[in-house]
């Protein structure tokens, strides 16, 4: 005797699972310009890497003698893989099922792969594609009262699982469809967020729920959509052309980053020439102060060919934040961008740049910051943003942070915003730093002086040629403002002597005082 027949009825289950919500609303999402979850996980991972956890969760119908006639699997697909050869936890919800609702996914399965990917200490990607907690309408449990999301998940779910997790492995949040309530709260907390173009939308509540709720009539795409979110709220990190771009964006963001915080992250085999000598940087930043340059280029001249990726390129316009390798060692790097705000830190770049230092922080990525600061923004709209405490904000991050740090300063560094660079500070031949810019400061200390001339145009001209004249790089390399000034071609052989050195650096590592902050 044999276990024979219970081999086959987990078969008979396996193939009612398999069909999801039925046909019917497969090829309605497929009509969507969607892949079903099954679809997706299989395009994430490795091929044949996939093993799922909680198959046979769901509902089953009965018949005479107990036997199953058919089956309603939870809309929570779940379990472990690789990708690129790596392991991670997945979990995706299945919208053909109760369109994604919690409610349906049975909370325990979604539990599971946060604290799977916790204590396994590898990172984890959630598909999310669905509603919040919210079977507090659509669902009655045996008393008749409707379901709140700590009776499905347990009272502590929401914030004692997750929280924590953001300071010990790599958390993706991937938004495939339209996502609200707990789906949208499960995306941000995350270390990074992604979204196809046409197909995903995020948002407190959907656009039922707001018409009734506020009286505004707002298509999806309108309230929640990637022009809202890439460039408007910052909720969404980067856009994908569609889903399989979106998976090749997932794909390459893990492999700058390591399994978890207690390891380094992951070196490739050197791809670019070590002593690649860019003689454009020569002219790089031009003489005239008032001209901008291509901040991206200088980026592609000094880091490895092909190896940037730019996170939240839409948000934040004046502070550029990106992966990238040295000779093959990921780096994160931050670079002033002039074509906006002259690169000067408004509320937006400061808010994106404290979620990416504490990013690099967290798991160890040492830091590249190509620097050109003219300062905090300033004005009626830079007040009204809350500048101050953004600004302030950025510059704990910088303080607070323990990973090795390379500044190079191509050419402005005014006032406090000046104060948040950190390590070795490298400064190129077009620096110009002081505690306030020329023009500005000209006219705010030379005021009486000016006012009195009689040509105060040209006399505020000649206070500020004067200025020009004694403002040197080499002044600041006397008094040891910046350690080191190097021509420009030599930034990516400085950039290789000191990775693998800020690499060797880093020690006792594993989780920081404080968690990375969504």
């Amino acid at each position: 005797m044999t276990w024979q027949p219970e081999i086959e009825e987990m078969g008979r289950r396996r193939d009612f699972v398999q069909q999801m919500g039925g046909e019917e609303r497969v090829q309605r999402h497929h009509d969507s310009g969607k892949y079903t979850v099954r679809e997706r996980i299989e395009k994430l991972l490795d091929p044949g890497s996939f093993r799922e956890v909680g198959t046979f969760v769901g509902v089953g119908e009965y018949g005479e003698g107990n036997e199953l006639t058919g089956f309603r699997p939870a809309n929570f697909v779940m379990g472990h893989g690789k990708i690129s050869g790596r392991p991670v936890v997945v979990g995706g919800d299945d919208f053909t099922v109760r369109g994604g609702a919690a409610a349906g996914a049975i909370g325990g399965k979604m539990v599971w792969t946060d604290r799977t990917a916790r204590e396994l200490r590898i990172p984890s990607v959630r598909l999310i594609d669905g509603s919040g907690g919210g079977g507090s309408v659509g669902s009655k449990d045996t008393s008749g009262a409707g379901q709140t999301t700590s009776r499905m998940f347990g009272p502590t779910y929401v914030w004692e699982d997750i929280v924590p997790m953001l300071g010990e492995v790599p958390v993706i949040g991937a938004v495939m469809g339209s996502v609200a309530g707990l789906g949208a709260i499960r995306a941000v907390a995350s270390h990074w967020t992604v979204m196809p173009r046409k197909t995903g939308q995020i948002f407190v509540a959907g656009p039922p729920i707001v018409e009734r709720g506020i009286g505004q009539a707002i298509p999806k795409e309108e309230l929640g959509g990637y022009q809202v979110h890439t460039r408007g709220s910052g909720v969404i990190d980067n856009e994908a052309e569609d889903e399989d771009d979106l998976f090749a964006q997932v794909r390459r963001f893990l492999s700058y980053l390591p399994l978890n915080a207690w390891e380094k992250p992951p070196v490739a085999s050197p791809s670019d020439d070590p002593g690649r000598r860019d003689e454009w940087l020569l002219g790089a930043v031009p003489r005239d102060r008032k001209r901008v340059y291509d901040a991206r280029r200088i980026l592609r001249a000094v880091l490895d060919r092909g190896s940037i990726f730019e996170l939240t390129p839409y948000y934040g316009r004046p502070l550029i934040t990106s992966l990238a390798r040295v000779d093959g060692y990921p780096v994160g790097v931050l670079c002033n961008d002039p074509y906006h705000y002259g690169g000067g830190l408004n509320a937006a770049a400061s808010e994106k740049g404290v979620r990416f230092i504490d990013l690099c922080d967290t798991f160890n990525i040492p830091i590249v910051n190509i620097m050109d600061q003219p300062g905090y923004a300033i004005g009626l709209d830079a007040e009204r943003s809350g500048i101050l405490r953004a600004g302030t904000r950025y510059g704990f991050a910088v303080d607070q942070s323990t990973v090795p740090w390379i500044t190079v300063l191509v050419r402005r560094a005014y006032g406090v915003a000046t104060t948040a660079w950190k390590g070795t500070k490298l400064g190129w031949p077009s620096g110009d730093w002081g505690g306030l810019p020329i023009e500005g400061g000209v006219q705010a200390v030379f005021r009486r002086e000016i006012d009195a001339a009689p040509d105060p145009a040209a006399r505020r001209r000649e206070i500020e040629d004067a200025l020009y004249a004694g403002r040197s790089p080499f002044q600041a390399a006397e008094n040891f403002t910046v350690h080191e000034i190097i021509d420009p071609r030599d930034t990516r052989a400085r950039l290789v002597e000191w990775v693998p050195l800020a690499y060797e650096s880093m020690k006792d590592l594993g989780p920081k005082g404080r968690t990375f902050r969504p």
